[in-house]
């Protein structure tokens, strides 16, 4: 017999707020070639909504060990109650090159989890990636070549490999990658940056996005895992070291680098809220748009226990919100 459960509180609702601060703080400076400038403000911003949220936080994917970022550093405890116990996941601009230099796909993001479910990268900067979206889902091994992955996702679609398009960041490490899907037949997308974007693209419909394939950052395959479990999609990673010094702190702490890390893996709760709030304009999401004494935000809102994504438009009055906000939205 089917019992009926009073509605939970969806805290991606809250922490679309923070996403939506940190895109308008950051914003400002589309095209100012200001990457530090632009990072303090989206974490100044990120980190002030955090800490009113009614949680009881730990950044586990932030932006780096204490002693190098003051704020949002990995272990850095946020949230104003003492339940509910999370896991947090911020990447206050994934893609600051892109805002840097005006270009599109840079988003704010954050995402949460139940405490101690969200994989640590620990030493490791970058993973190998693959993700799909919900029909290619089942379809993907890290582990096969390029060839193997795109025919098994065209069949799955129903098309042909020459249908289909994988996004790919724009790297000399990937020139390997990028013959062999050009070999295979399928279209290639190539980024300079955002592979969070990247990732989520493959499960919205819209976009055009059928795979991401490559190396990128271990903390954005994280956050992409957070987000592929409430759209449906999926996401397998492999530890890539960069060097000996890696491995062997690795080793030291347990790691497998042999092991496919799958969606999982990356975070093994079944309840998980991701927000995104586009920065500049891009497949998946509209940039903040300024206007006199207001702003527009497009954002995404995720919850994995139910699999909901709203997309939320919003217009904010800046006027009102600097009468008592300590945000510089100006």
């Amino acid at each position: 017999m089917h019992t009926q459960q009073e509605p939970e509180r969806n805290l991606a609702l809250e922490l679309v707020r923070v996403t939506e601060a940190a895109a308008m703080a950051a914003g400002r400076f589309m095209g100012r070639n200001d990457k530090p400038g632009s990072d303090q403000a989206a974490v100044n911003a990120m980190r002030l909504v955090l800490n009113s949220i009614a949680i009881n936080g730990v950044v586990v994917i932030g932006e780096g060990e204490k002693d190098n970022a003051p704020m949002l550093y990995n272990g850095e405890q946020l949230g104003s109650a003492l339940s509910p116990e999370v896991d947090i996941a911020v990447d206050p601009i994934d893609g600051t090159r892109l805002l840097a230099l005006g270009r599109a796909n840079s988003l704010a993001t954050v995402a949460i989890s139940d405490r101690h479910t969200m994989w640590n990268p620990g030493p490791f900067v970058y993973m190998n990636k693959i993700a799909v979206g919900p029909v290619g889902k089942g379809m993907i091994d890290i582990e096969a070549p390029p060839a193997v992955n795109l025919r098994s996702v065209a069949r799955a679609k129903g098309c042909d490999i020459r249908d289909l398009t994988v996004v790919i960041l724009d790297r000399e490490r990937h020139a390997g990658l990028i013959a062999e899907v050009r070999n295979a037949g399928a279209r290639i997308r190539l980024i300079t940056d955002g592979d969070v974007a990247g990732a989520l693209m493959t499960s919205w419909p819209d976009s055009g996005i059928d795979l991401l394939m490559g190396v990128g950052g271990t903390p954005e395959g994280v956050i992409s895992a957070c987000a592929l479990k409430s759209m449906g999609g999926e996401i397998q990673g492999k530890i890539f070291p960069r060097n000996d010094d890696e491995i062997s702190r690795g080793n030291a702490l347990g790691y497998d680098i042999a092991k496919v890390l799958t969606i999982d893996d990356l975070v093994s709760s079944d309840s998980v809220f991701f927000a995104a709030t586009g920065i500049t304009d891009g497949e998946l999401l509209d940039g903040v748009k300024y206007f006199g004494s207001g702003a527009r935000t497009h954002s995404l809102v995720m919850r994995s226990k139910s699999g909901t994504v709203r997309e939320i438009f919003a217009r904010h009055r800046l006027d009102k919100l600097m009468e008592f906000s300590q945000i510089a939205f100006d």
